[in-house]
């Protein structure tokens, strides 16, 4: 297949891995020499020459003992963030024939397990999605040597590559917004304090906000579950009865807003306009939600990509890659 592509076997190994320093007009004569030979290739004969598996682990990660109020697992998969992450990574995954493997590491013997299954060689490498800032998973994997990129900023500075968004001018956008539509009392619902994206929406809002003249935005923290949106929004109304705008740090808690203003029979937007943050499938509620945008399918993408370099080349520096916001405006807001 190397002889019909014209190029070297070394060649043709980067392109069907997905390695990125291939020239474009290299990269299509390889691929129309797959559409002429039918190549296939054969799993068990590279793993054998490259010791590798051609499968990663995708790794949803807590942080100490878990002790919720539902399992973990049910939390991981009910929330509509974790699924754009993953058909993201199986999207750049499946047609580069690699194959991820998801595992849950809630506990300190399920991290262990994690750490033990690359050990092992069961995959090639990790991607981390952390759901909380002390998460001690990211430090074990490097500390262990091995291959991994992490979903958002570490908490603490840790020598690994992370994807993560600009979130500071995403709460930017939606004050500017909240302000545009002439919302003078406005509030916020935070995610946990302990998760940099929480505090980096939290503080990038109150600066903003700050900027428009509104030096102080009375806030709630959430744990980014709707319940908590929805127990935030009946404690703000309470305490700040006054309130117009309100901007929540992920859609799933704005449902929870949007529940809670219409128990208080105040009307979205016309008394209090609502504005989340992702833009995933939790915004398609009563009214549709305005919100900022991450491009979750991109970066979880762009994650793999990333992983996939350092396993073909573990040299490579560690780097990060941060993508941009944007605002979508619907009924809410």
């Amino acid at each position: 297949m190397a002889r019909v592509a014209g190029v070297s076997r070394a060649t043709v190994s980067r392109v069907i891995n997905g390695i990125r320093n291939v020239a474009p007009e290299i990269q299509e004569a390889v691929n129309r020499a797959i559409a002429t030979t039918g190549y296939v290739p054969n799993r068990a004969a590279r793993s054998l020459v490259t010791r590798r598996t051609g499968a990663i682990a995708l790794v949803v990660s807590g942080a100490g003992d878990y002790s919720g109020d539902e399992p973990f697992e049910s939390r991981v998969f009910a929330d509509p963030f974790f699924g754009r992450v993953a058909g993201g990574v199986v999207g750049f995954l499946r047609p580069r024939g690699v194959h991820p493997v998801l595992m849950l590491a809630e506990t300190p013997e399920a991290r262990n397990e994690v750490i033990a299954y690359l050990r092992q060689g069961s995959a090639d490498g990790a991607l981390i999605v952390s759901t909380h800032g002390e998460d001690p998973l990211p430090r074990l994997l490097v500390d262990a040597g091995l291959p991994a990129v992490l979903w958002a900023r570490p908490a603490r500075p840790t020598p690994i590559s992370y994807v993560d968004l600009a979130h500071r001018a995403g709460a930017a956008l939606a004050a500017d917004r909240l302000v545009e539509r002439g919302c003078r009392r406005v509030a916020t619902i935070s995610g946990p304090f302990d998760v940099p994206a929480s505090q980096d929406r939290l503080s990038g809002f109150q600066e903003a906000m700050a900027g428009h003249g509104h030096p102080y935005v009375p806030g709630v923290e959430g744990d980014f579950r709707q319940n908590s949106g929805e127990a935030g929004m009946h404690r703000l109304i309470k305490e700040h009865p006054d309130i117009d705008g309100v901007f929540v740090a992920n859609d799933l808690m704005a449902q929870g807003a949007v529940l809670a203003l219409r128990d208080h029979g105040r009307r979205v937007p016309e008394d209090v306009a609502v504005i989340g943050f992702d833009d995933s499938t939790a915004a398609a509620c009563r009214p549709p939600l305005t919100t900022v945008r991450q491009p979750m399918e991109d970066m979880a993408a762009e994650m793999a990509r990333l992983l996939l370099a350092h396993i073909e080349d573990p040299s490579l520096p560690v780097t990060s890659r941060i993508f941009q916001p944007a605002l979508v405006v619907r009924q809410s807001a």
